[in-house]
């Protein structure tokens, strides 16, 4: 049996995947907490991020799976931020513009390690027949 070692890319996007996932929680807790929460003293709204946390673990693992879902659910964070870029001002229109950017390049970063991944994947890897 050979041994098998991954593309370049496939690791330097696992890595950027997770460091812009982790980034994209930080900043919205500390959006919705201290730097422009919706209410003076933190809001309820910091709670959105704990469906983020979910994949991380994922991401961390290396599932493949979790990068493909995760391709799905950035969406719904870039459209909050940019909603709340467009229609909010000051530091709170700043912060959204930046989530909206986190969440795009978080976007293709995880395509990026999928296509790479299925396309550089050895022949009995599992997740190399599904399309």
């Amino acid at each position: 049996m050979k041994d098998f070692t991954p593309h370049p890319l496939v690791s330097l996007s696992r890595t950027a995947s997770v460091l812009l996932l982790i980034a994209l929680i930080a900043l919205n807790i500390g959006w919705e907490m201290w730097w422009a929460p919706l209410r003076p003293g933190g809001s309820w709204w910091a709670l959105k991020v704990l469906p983020l946390c979910i994949p991380l673990a994922g991401l961390l693992k290396n599932r493949m799976y979790t990068y493909r879902w995760l391709a799905l659910l950035i969406w719904l964070y870039f459209i909050e931020g940019t909603v709340r870029a467009t229609s909010e001002g000051g530091l709170g229109a700043v912060l959204a513009a930046i989530s909206s950017l986190l969440c795009v390049a978080l976007f293709v970063s995880v395509t990026v390690h999928i296509r790479t991944r299925l396309r550089h994947a050895p022949p009995n890897e599992s997740d190399a027949a599904a399309p």
